[in-house]
């Protein structure tokens, strides 16, 4: 299967992949008409700075294999595709709880790798955006690989290759 994969050494901290990700995810798939869109098209990936390590790193939904944020999902608006394992979210059935962001094991690893290093910071207080609190449309907001598409619009347009887009064997 395919997956997004992240190398934070690479990474530069241009934000280039979350304008390609909000103008991918906007109605009009045009920049300069994206910002002006109502409402807001929202970013499913967050460069994020970690002092601590002198490094930048994006960071979105890693599309676990066995997702915890699916079996919690109250009201099953969060599946996992057989084929692709990727985690599809259903606008009609979320309710906003977000359960799904509790449990987020991306989160979990990512928050005990800032604890390690010393580097504590407001961003704690969040899940770095990989299941976004901010609605659309009364639904949560994550990476969906830009469905549609063959390269999520993140990867095509980082300059440095921090992410890339190819098979991977899941363990």
């Amino acid at each position: 299967m395919k997956d997004l994969i992240i190398r934070p050494e690479r990474c530069m901290s241009c934000h280039s992949c979350e304008i390609a990700c909000v103008v991918s995810h906007s109605k009009s798939k045009n920049i300069f008409s994206a910002i002006r869109e109502d409402p807001a098209p929202g970013k499913r990936i967050s460069v994020e700075l970690l002092p601590a390590l002198g490094a930048s790193m994006p960071v979105t939904c890693r599309h676990c294999k066995d997702a915890s944020c699916v079996s919690v999902c109250p009201t099953k608006a969060l599946t996992q595709d057989t084929d692709t394992e990727a985690v599809i979210r259903n606008l009609e059935r979320c309710v906003d709880c977000w359960t799904c962001s509790t449990v987020c094991t991306r989160f979990s690893s990512l928050y005990q790798l800032i604890l390690a290093t010393g580097c504590r910071n407001s961003s704690m207080l969040c899940n770095y955006k990989i299941i976004d609190s901010r609605t659309e449309n009364g639904t949560v907001i994550k990476c969906d690989f830009c469905d549609g598409r063959e390269l999520p619009a993140c990867v095509e347009a980082c300059p440095t290759h921090a992410l890339a887009f190819a098979e991977v064997e899941r363990r």
